[in-house]
């Protein structure tokens, strides 16, 4: 470069140091752009007074735009959460070895319970009735049905007759005709243990393993035999696995919950924090770019700082940061009381007097005057 053109640019930049208002010239404004795009900063008389007004409004904007798009760009990421999957429960193995398919007939006949039983139709179902087990004893299970449809139809209020025909499914795999008929006896009769360990098997064929498990324990209660002891050793573990597998799921589901709660919990304390954060940033922010004076409206203090000499006659040449930087000071002129004095006292120095009893107010305009004292 030339050394006369080098030493000329060196004559203007110390130029500049000395006098910033040079800077103030529109020609030399792509010389201020080219500094402020590398990060300089220039002092207010560098600018023309629309320029560093607009360039101050654009500077002061820019950056609260700033801090709201990092303000959201950081609630969202608090916010953000990672659905979980859904939860999918396994299935269970069970023992399925003694089960069937179930049976859709049509339903078997039942008896009508409004009408009245006789001695004669009593006698004559009971007749039926034996003629039923014969027939069971010889293994003709639909001859056994029909002679108990008759003797149920004869004498519509005997619990056994159903239960015993209930058992005659039972050998027939019919276990959905079985449930029925064991049903209307424990209608008849709740304590029919007969009843009960007929559904209970019946239940037991069809895969039913918490009801048959109930109704064969309730049944066992009534009357135990060696029958209900053989099936409950198989429907037990089936009804016990069930059970586990609904109390692991069901914590893993209140897990899950919890989680989810503990989550929203977390994004709304997020969501108070940044709320708070911002609010804090933007008053920081208002109270930097308030005029050089006191904050809350101190009298006296104009666009570029306090005045030289207040209408008390405060000195000009006060150095106004020792009253700035105190922190005392700075929380009591936040006090409306403390301000609402002080102002009383700027317009007119002879209030000073009726102050003087408030202890809240007394104690700094003390201070404030022995900061001015020793200035």
């Amino acid at each position: 470069m030339d050394p006369v053109k080098l030493n000329q640019l060196k004559q203007f930049v110390e130029q500049c140091k000395s006098n910033p208002s040079i800077l103030s010239d529109p020609s030399l404004s792509f010389f201020r752009d080219y500094i402020e795009s590398l990060g300089g900063k220039f002092p207010p008389s560098a600018y023309g007074a629309g320029d560093y007004k607009a360039k101050s409004r654009v500077v002061d904007e820019s950056d609260d735009e700033i801090d709201d798009v990092e303000d959201n760009d950081n609630t969202k990421e608090e916010v953000e959460e990672e659905e979980e999957p859904e939860i999918v429960e396994s299935d269970i193995e069970f023992d399925e070895s003694d089960t069937v398919e179930p049976d859709n007939d049509e339903p078997q006949k039942m008896g009508d319970p409004s009408v009245e039983v006789t001695e004669e139709s009593r006698d004559a179902s009971q007749e039926s009735k034996a003629q039923a087990m014969e027939a069971i004893s010889e293994g003709k299970l639909e001859d056994a049905i029909e002679h108990l449809t008759k003797a149920i139809l004869l004498n519509t209020k005997s619990a056994i007759m159903y239960a015993t025909r209930a058992s005659v499914y039972i050998k027939m795999k019919k276990p959905n005709a079985a449930i029925r008929d064991a049903t209307a006896a424990l209608e008849i009769n709740p304590d029919s243990a007969k009843g009960y360990k007929s559904r209970g098997i019946a239940r037991a064929m069809l895969g039913q393993w918490e009801a048959a498990a109930k109704d064969l324990h309730v049944a066992s209660k009534l009357d135990y035999d060696e029958e209900i002891s053989a099936v409950l050793k198989k429907v037990e573990p089936n009804a016990h696995r069930i059970e586990e597998h609904r109390r692991k799921y069901d914590r893993m589901r209140k897990e899950r919950e919890d989680r989810k709660s503990e989550r929203e919990r977390q994004r709304r304390k997020a969501e108070a924090q940044a709320a708070y954060e911002k609010a804090k940033k933007q008053e920081e922010s208002s109270s930097s770019r308030r005029a050089g004076g006191m904050p809350g409206g101190f009298p006296g203090a104009g666009a570029g700082g306090m005045p030289g000499a207040t209408p008390g006659g405060m000195p000009g040449n006060m150095d106004y940061s020792k009253i700035l930087n105190d922190p005392e000071l700075m929380a009591a002129f936040k006090d409306p009381d403390v301000m609402a004095a002080l102002q009383d006292v700027m317009k007119n120095p002879a209030n000073l007097a009726k102050h003087q009893a408030n202890p809240k107010v007394a104690p700094i305009i003390a201070k404030m005057m022995g900061k001015f004292a020793g200035n």
